[in-house]
């Protein structure tokens, strides 16, 4: 080997290592990328920057994949990206950052030669589950429905309360199930919510309940006073009224229960009775006063609202009290020398005879009665009730915007015709109260009359003659005239007129009804007779001693009043197709 040859192998050598060596050291050197070969979720980030290799991966994922989603029978197709799904770029590259800082020099050289193994790793993924909520919650909104309750009632047909409307249950996407699944499944193609529902609080079985309830306690209560044979009776229609059905319960009803109670008690008290005169004999003599009983009224009503809502209290006593009488037989002054102080008339003519009966009865219980100086006189207590063991008997009233057939009928006669003596003789009203209509009874004076009603509707005038007051009655029914008269042991000196009616508006009176009652027959009865309306007043004018006059005015108001006429099959109203009501 010639030196020249030798030199030139030595050169190829020594070329030949300082290249391995520059490939060596250029394999090894840090460049910041990741490997070569390196795939994260696929995709190929081998040679770039970490900031360029997240890039990728965003444009890779873009808006994800497409996902149906389910719902009753509504399906729309989202992206995964809308549903909250998201990639975490730093967190998929970090694997692949590690695998290029710890390869071995081999790797790192195969690597430059283009020689390195394909290395993978998962993308990294999660759920932004606010987001997925949000979306499908407004995507799924127009299925839901909020539940509709029930309606509890009275049933005006059965007369019983009762679920009028059925509950409709609510409805809506069963969002947070939906939520979960997709959260541990980001990659679900197909995501279904299911429709879960929900009953109203106030369901039909529910109110049924309280239904059921109510029409327990919907039943007739009779009512005695303690310590007398005085009984009173609410019908279960009358009970019903007491009280509210309603979802949250059975509640009370505070105003009618008080009405109610007063009705009753008003029924069953035994008032004491005062000393009085009876004409005995052809002369008036002392009837002695008489203890009563009345009911007491705190501890009463405590028992009545709690029998109310117990319904096996049918049969209920209230304690009673005794009431003393104000008079005795040894106060009442010498009936002969009682002075006149003012006479009330009416007349009564084509009265019936159950009218008749009431209206003598009721002016034989009122003549005597005695009313102490400065005291009250009240028309039913010295009644001493409308009832059938005190005399009365069925006749024509007025309730109930009719004109029918009810106990006592022609005792607003007698207080009629006491209110005209006792308001000549210038005492002062504390109760007056009207009738409904126009009633020619009372004619002709319009407007000076007074109607009572046992309990509750009463006749009451105190006395200020500054002495005691009786009243006498002559009840003439051959010539069908009833005469009060007041009798005092001081005659007021005072004198009193009463101006007639002043009308200052009239009403027509309606359309005559027709009622079907096919107990009639083939005949037509007219059972009501129509009145025009009033509003009107009179003056009485009370002049005293020194001259002075002094005036106060009773205003009545006349309702309208309707002819009524009943008729029965194969009348000609029956079959000319009128209709029934």
């Amino acid at each position: 080997m010639t030196v020249g040859t030798k030199y030139a192998i030595g050169g190829v050598i020594t070329a030949l290592l300082l290249g391995g060596a520059l490939a060596m050291g250029v394999a090894t050197q840090d460049t910041g990328t990741l490997a070569p070969g390196v795939r994260v979720g696929g995709v190929d980030v081998g040679g770039l920057t970490p900031d360029a290799a997240a890039q990728r991966l965003r444009d890779a994922a873009g808006k994800g994949r497409p996902v149906t989603v389910k719902a009753a029978d509504q399906t729309w197709t989202l992206t995964s990206t809308a549903l909250g799904w998201q990639i975490d770029p730093r967190a998929s590259l970090r694997p692949a950052q590690a695998y290029t800082q710890e390869r071995s020099m081999l790797e790192r050289l195969q690597g430059a030669l283009g020689r390195a193994e394909p290395q993978s790793f998962p993308l990294i993924t999660s759920v932004d589950t606010g987001k997925t909520a949000a979306t499908l919650s407004k995507l799924t909104a127009p299925l839901g429905t909020q539940p509709r309750p029930a309606t509890l009632g009275f049933d005006k047909k059965t007369l019983k309360y009762a679920v009028l409307t059925p509950d409709t249950p609510g409805r809506q996407a069963d969002v947070e199930s939906a939520v979960n699944t997709f959260k541990a499944n980001p990659d679900v193609s197909t995501l279904t919510l299911p429709l879960i529902t929900w009953k109203s609080p106030q369901s039909a079985e529910n109110l049924q309940k309280l239904a059921d309830q109510g029409n327990r306690l919907m039943r007739r209560m009779v009512f005695k006073l303690e310590g007398t044979t005085r009984t009173g009776v609410l019908s279960p229609l009358q009970v019903a009224d007491l009280y509210w059905v309603k979802p949250e319960g059975i509640v009370l009803d505070p105003a009618t229960i008080d009405r109610a109670f007063k009705f009753v008690s008003g029924y069953i008290n035994e008032p004491a009775r005062d000393a009085r005169y009876a004409w005995q004999g052809g002369k008036y003599v002392r009837v002695a006063e008489k203890t009563g009983h009345e009911v007491d009224r705190a501890a009463a009503l405590d028992v009545f609202k709690k029998a109310l809502v117990d319904p096996n209290a049918r049969a209920v006593v209230f304690p009673a009290k005794v009431a003393q009488p104000k008079l005795t037989a040894a106060q009442l002054p010498d009936p002969n020398k009682l002075q006149l102080i003012a006479v009330g008339r009416s007349t009564y003519y084509h009265s019936s005879p159950e009218r008749r009966t009431n209206v003598a009865n009721a002016a034989q219980k009122i003549d005597g009665v005695v009313v102490p100086a400065g005291e009250v006189f009240s028309f039913l207590n010295a009644l001493g009730g409308i009832t059938p063991d005190n005399g009365f008997v069925g006749g024509l009233i007025i309730s109930g915007g009719r004109t029918v057939d009810g106990l006592g009928g022609g005792v607003c006669q007698v207080s009629t015709t006491t209110f005209r003596a006792l308001y000549q003789a210038g005492l002062p009203v504390v109760e007056r109260n009207q009738h409904s209509y126009r009633v020619g009874y009372y004619e002709p004076q319009v407007g000076f009359e007074a109607a009572v009603y046992d309990p509750g509707v009463d006749l009451k005038l105190k006395n200020d003659t500054g002495g005691t007051v009786m009243l006498k009655t002559q009840n003439n029914n051959k010539t069908s005239t009833l005469v009060v008269e007041v009798w005092g042991t001081v005659k007021p000196q005072r004198s009193v007129s009463v101006s007639p009616a002043v009308i200052l508006s009239r009403q027509a009176h309606p359309p005559a009804k027709y009622v079907y009652n096919p107990a009639l027959g083939g005949r037509v009865a007219q059972v009501d007779w129509a009145q025009d309306g009033y509003n009107l007043y009179i003056t009485r004018a009370i002049k005293d001693a020194s001259g002075a006059v002094k005036y106060d005015r009773t205003t009545t108001n006349y309702k309208p009043w309707q002819a009524v006429y009943e008729y029965g099959p194969g009348t000609a109203l029956a079959n000319s197709g009128r209709p029934r009501s």
